[in-house]
């Protein structure tokens, strides 16, 4: 099974004085502000560690929850944010960690169980394999 997403990007000017637009395939984010200004400043839109932050903890929250529904758990709730950091690297930067943060509440069972789950789906999910940085996992976990 193959499946292709896509997404585009336009940036004009250059530099910090540039402005860009982001947009997806599905349209969940049509033309969505991005540039110098969102990225390191605190301006309204987005930015690309934003969007990863995004794709990491639901990417990250679906696998731990097909895990624990194909351990026979029917009922549950799991809620994940991910802190992407991004460091100077050089003359450059690079996305140097991703910490996820999850909570579970699944009826009947156990803290252990539930993080062995938690670190399965934290070194399996797509965009864990995808990313080259230090991902971190912290749990929480109400049985």
């Amino acid at each position: 099974m193959s499946m292709t997403n896509t997404a585009s990007a336009i940036y004009e000017g250059l530099g910090k004085g540039g402005k860009g637009h982001i947009s997806t395939g599905s349209g969940a984010l049509a033309a969505q502000p991005y540039g110098f200004q969102t990225r390191f400043e605190d301006a309204a839109g987005t930015n690309p560690e934003e969007l990863i932050a995004a794709a990491h903890a639901s990417c990250f929250t679906m696998a731990l929850s097909f895990m624990l529904g194909d351990a026979g758990h029917e009922d549950g709730k799991v809620v994940t944010s991910a802190e992407v950091t991004l460091e100077k690297d050089g003359d450059s930067f690079k996305v140097a960690k991703s910490a996820l943060s999850t909570k579970g509440t699944v009826p009947g069972l156990d803290k252990a169980k539930f993080e062995e789950l938690a670190n399965d789906a934290k070194a399996n999910c797509p965009i864990s394999k995808l990313l080259n940085c230090e991902i971190t996992l912290s749990t929480d976990f109400e049985g």
